[in-house]
Order: C-alpha cells, then sequence, then structure tokens
C-alpha cells in the first residue's frame, strides 16, 4: 500500500501556516505600525506615506470633496439683482420663507457657481438696500446714501413692487433679524435701516464702512 497520500497532506499545512503568517504580517506593516517611504525616494520629490495618508487617500477617492458652504442671503440676492430674469418667489410651489431655503431655487434653471457668484456680487453690488418706493425711512436712505456719491451705486431693490414682496420681506427678517424698511446689506450684511445709517453718518464712520466694503466714496457725505 502506498503511504504517499499522508505525506501530502501534512506538506500542506506548514504552507497554510506560511501563507497566514504572512497575510498577518502585511496587515500589520500596513495598518499597525506607522511608515513612510525612505529617505533617498522623499528627496526624489515623493511625499511621505502613512496609514493617515492612504486612508485619506482612499476616502478621498470614495467621496466628492464637499462644496464651500454659501450663506442664503447671497442666494437671494443673486436672485434679485438680475435684470435680465425675472424670477418670482411667489411661483415656486410649496416654498415656507420662514425656513432655510435651498440655494437652487434661487438660481432657478441656472447651473451657478456659488463661490464665483458671491465675489462677483460683493464686488458690484457692494451695497444693497431693500426699500419700499413709498416709505419715508427708505427715501431718506436713498437721499443719504446719494450724498456719498458711491461707485459702484448702492443696489436699490424696491420689493414693494416685486410680485414676491411678502416672500422677501419675511426672508430677510429672518436672514438678517431686521423686520422693517429699508434693509441695508453692504457685502451681504445687514448694517440696519435708516436710523442706523444715519448714526454711522452723524459719527462719520459711515465713509470707512462703505470704503472697507470696497466701495468707492467720491464725496464726504455733506454733498460738497
Amino acid at each position: 500500500m502506498s503511504t504517499a497520500a499522508p505525506t501530502s497532506r501534512t506538506s500542506i499545512r506548514p504552507r497554510r501556516i506560511l501563507i497566514f503568517l504572512a497575510i498577518l504580517i502585511g496587515f500589520l506593516f500596513f495598518f499597525g505600525v506607522p511608515w513612510e517611504l525612505p529617505p533617498s525616494l522623499r528627496d526624489a520629490g515623493m511625499s511621505a506615506l502613512s496609514r493617515a495618508n492612504i486612508a485619506h487617500l482612499a476616502k478621498s477617492r470614495e467621496e466628492p470633496a464637499p462644496l464651500p458652504k454659501v450663506d442664503e442671503i447671497f442666494g437671494l440676492l443673486h436672485m434679485v439683482t438680475e435684470d435680465v430674469v425675472d424670477r418670482a418667489l411667489s411661483e415656486v410651489e410649496d416654498l415656507d420663507p420662514s425656513q432655510p431655503i435651498d440655494m437652487t431655487v434661487y438660481a432657478g434653471y441656472e447651473k451657478v457657481d456659488w463661490t464665483k457668484t458671491v465675489k462677483k456680487l460683493n464686488e458690484i453690488y457692494p451695497v444693497v438696500v431693500f426699500s419700499k418706493s413709498y416709505c419715508p425711512f427708505s427715501r431718506r436712505a436713498k437721499k443719504l446714501l446719494e450724498t456719498y456719491n458711491i461707485r459702484p451705486p448702492p443696489k436699490i431693490i424696491e420689493v414693494d413692487l416685486r410680485r414676491d414682496s411678502v416672500i422677501i420681506k419675511s426672508i430677510l427678517s429672518r436672514l438678517t433679524q431686521h423686520h422693517t424698511f429699508p434693509n441695508i446689506l453692504i457685502r451681504g450684511q445687514s448694517i440696519g435701516g435708516s436710523d442706523e445709517l444715519q448714526a454711522l453718518h452723524a459719527q462719520r464712520h459711515l465713509t470707512k464702512v462703505l470704503e472697507k466694503a470696497g466701495a468707492v466714496v467720491q464725496k464726504d457725505g455733506s454733498g460738497k
């Protein structure tokens, strides 16, 4: 009788043990001990690798980088400062202005790069006044700003002349915590209304605030 079969089976066991040990050592090498490339390779311009590097690379391939967060107020500014597209939020179904609104609502059918849009808005319209055409406080604020001869000039949004005036008022109240008109925004930040504007003027701070926003003040505010 042949005895080759038992000898073959016994020779397989050490091989399995060696394979298992090799896998275990490889696992510990990559995930159990920090490591990096030899200095000669690093000097050649290759960056160091480690467990954290590998994990980060693997994750970056699996998940797209998150888009930078843009304040909702710039979505509203983008929509209301457009002169070509006549868009009204009142036409959006099931819109609740008391809750955060997705930026795609403000973009409509456009594909908007919000990072570039925010930069453009701040450059072209550093000062935006949400006004009501019949409001004496709004008229007072607009008249004061005219005396400064700002360049670029303030963008005036007459909210009462829009179909979505009630919705815009609600959104402005939520985003700026200022509930009346005018509502004056400088680079997307509300400074308040007519009283706050007049106070900055009286304290001789308004020119500095406007220039810090990137606007050019061509007069001293007194009309001279």
